[in-house]
């Protein structure tokens, strides 16, 4: 009888090797709700096919959800219903799977949530982020330029290729299978051609983000999004704001940002449901920039909030602006552009750390070497 078993197995195991068998590797956690209490596990495929997960926090309760459909790129939501646990999961596709991953749930209120946020990865040059991974992150948040641009890769003008996205998962997939990731757009992940110093008779850049969108499964309109954790009180609101000095030549950039645009009267319905929250405003632009933009109603609006954090330039900064918090995050040091209220301003690649437990809010910005730069607590507006 044991000798059928494994007689049974090595048929199995050598039809699958005939049959092109291979681990998928190339696997991202997202939401596209606003909320916690779902997640999607997203991954690609050597070759199109149906896409099935098979998910668990007690192995004697084993859930699967499969999709028929013939795709290498999968998108399956799965529920969270418990908080404080470890989920395990795979995926599969044809006859590709891959190993079994695990992520946190995230925690009761009784707990502390981490949340990591970094910028300008796509030039960081091969980040160390063991400090970060040590962290121990619930949720990961990026500023914009994930990716160094897409036609490098892709060819000039064209816009639904996501090899470069695929490439920014390679640079370290054990992050990304285990810590949901919410991006924030920048232009370089939009960017469709060469920049130059001319201005083009075609755009530089999509402004609609057409492969960004289609890779990340995102909420709202996927290039803004909001997503709160009721447990902590907090909300993140990304907006598509970058290069708005462009706006309305081929080097634009960003979605309309002036007081009519929908862009705007969407940030000014979402800080109004959010109000009494610590609210977390990301972008892409340079915060004094932004501050005297829409006759001054962007300042206005962020100030009805936490804070806000961009990923403008490659630095590590805190500025006060009349009593109101700014920060830029970038993993790569580089060229600094600080603002004229800044208090700390540090050329170092580094990344901003959000603690939040019940009874406080901490931000600190750190060094990849796990230097603590500055600490900040958060006060509610």
């Amino acid at each position: 009888m044991e000798y059928k078993k494994i007689l049974f197995y090595l048929i199995c195991f050598i039809g699958s090797q005939n049959h092109g068998y291979s681990q998928i590797n190339r696997i991202w956690l997202t939401h596209r709700t606003n909320d916690p209490f779902h997640l999607v596990i997203n991954w690609f495929s050597d070759r199109p096919g149906n896409s099935s997960v098979c998910f668990y926090v007690d192995k004697s309760k084993e859930y699967r959800i499969s999709v028929n459909e013939e795709t290498t790129l999968h998108h399956i939501e799965i529920p969270l219903e418990e908080k404080d646990v470890i989920y395990h999961y795979k995926v599969a596709t044809g006859n590709e799977e891959s190993q079994l991953h695990s992520f946190k749930a995230y925690p009761s209120n009784q707990k502390e949530l981490r949340v990591a946020v970094v910028g300008n990865w796509g030039y960081s040059e091969n980040p160390d982020l063991s400090q970060l991974i040590k962290d121990d992150p619930h949720l990961l948040l990026t500023l914009g330029d994930n990716v160094p641009n897409l036609h490098d890769i892709c060819g000039d003008g064209v816009t639904n290729c996501i090899e470069p996205f695929l490439r920014l998962i390679d640079s370290a997939p054990g992050l990304f299978q285990i810590t949901p990731v919410m991006p924030v757009l920048g232009n370089h992940d939009k960017e469709i051609k060469e920049r130059g110093g001319i201005l083009p008779p075609l755009p530089v850049y999509d402004i609609n983000a057409t492969a960004y969108c289609e890779f990340f499964e995102l909420p709202d309109s996927e290039w803004k999004w909001h997503f709160s954790i009721p447990d902590f009180n907090v909300c993140f609101i990304a907006l598509d704001l970058c290069h708005t000095f462009d706006f309305g030549t081929t080097w634009q950039a960003c979605h309309d940002f002036h007081a009519d645009s929908d862009q705007m009267k969407w940030y000014r319905e979402v800080m109004k449901k959010s109000m009494g929250k610590n609210i977390i405003t990301l972008t892409n632009e340079k915060n004094s920039t932004m501050r005297k933009l829409g006759g001054g109603e962007w300042k206005d609006l962020f100030r009805r909030g936490t804070i806000v954090i961009s990923g403008y330039g490659y630095f590590m900064e805190r500025a006060d602006a009349e009593g109101f918090p700014y920060f830029n995050a970038s993993l790569k040091a580089g060229d600094k552009y600080p603002d004229e209220f800044s208090e700390i301003l540090k050329d170092v690649n580094g990344y901003i750390l959000l603690s939040f437990t019940k009874g406080s809010s901490i931000i600190e910005m750190k060094s990849l070497d796990g230097e603590i730069i500055d600490r900040y607590s958060l006060c509610p507006q």
